[in-house]
């Protein structure tokens, strides 16, 4: 029997989102942990799961720029398959940690000194803030822009956010839209302004 149109329509969505709804979490896995390939696991020790690239960070001065350290599964392989991933965040006062995504986590931001203004937008285009105190925890939901802005002149800020992924992504707004190649007529249209306009934008992102 042939398909109608809306049915060739329907299937084809569903053929083209399957890979989508593959990549958009962690997958579950069926062993307790994933060795890495070429590893033995009857070698493996209490070292395969500690990370200690954290540890510079305990005695480290205040930060000069806006930093993120990460312990994802890139950094920490015996996140693979576990669903959960840290970075610490150290903010130099005034500094912003701009308009991103992650793709494929919440992110649960839990501010353990100094202030942050954070934020993110919903796909009604209403955006959430909060100021928050050291103590606080924030929630950026999975695939949502938002950002965190040290608002405080003279003091920084640090921050630990967990993620429901091994490998969260982040996706740059401003690195996306200005330093990917997009023509400068497209994004003038886009954001109705100018070429100029865009091409100051490019010129002070890229310096």
């Amino acid at each position: 029997m042939a398909l109608t149109v809306k049915q060739r329509f329907f299937l084809t969505i569903l053929v083209l989102s399957f890979p989508l709804s593959a990549i958009s979490g962690d997958p579950d896995i069926i062993s307790d942990f994933v060795v890495p390939m070429g590893v033995n696991n009857t070698l493996l020790d209490g070292n395969f799961f500690t990370y200690t690239g954290m540890r510079p960070l305990i005695n480290s001065d205040p930060p000069t720029n806006f930093t993120v350290t990460k312990a994802t599964m890139a950094e920490f392989p015996a996140l693979n398959g576990q669903s959960v991933s840290y970075a610490v965040l150290q903010y130099p006062a005034g500094s912003v940690n701009p308009p991103h995504t992650h793709p494929r986590a919440t992110e649960l931001l839990f501010l353990t000194y100094g202030v942050l203004e954070v934020g993110f937008v919903d796909t009604t285009n209403k955006l959430f803030t909060q100021r928050l105190q050291a103590g606080d925890i924030f929630a950026s939901p999975k695939g949502l822009v938002h950002y965190q802005f040290n608002c405080a002149e003279n003091d920084f800020a640090v921050a630990v956010s967990a993620f429901g992924s091994a490998a969260a992504g982040t996706v740059s707004v401003p690195s996306t839209v200005l330093a990917t190649g997009i023509d400068d007529e497209i994004l003038a249209k886009s954001f109705k302004t100018d070429v100029y306009t865009i091409q100051k934008l490019k010129a002070g992102f890229c310096t």
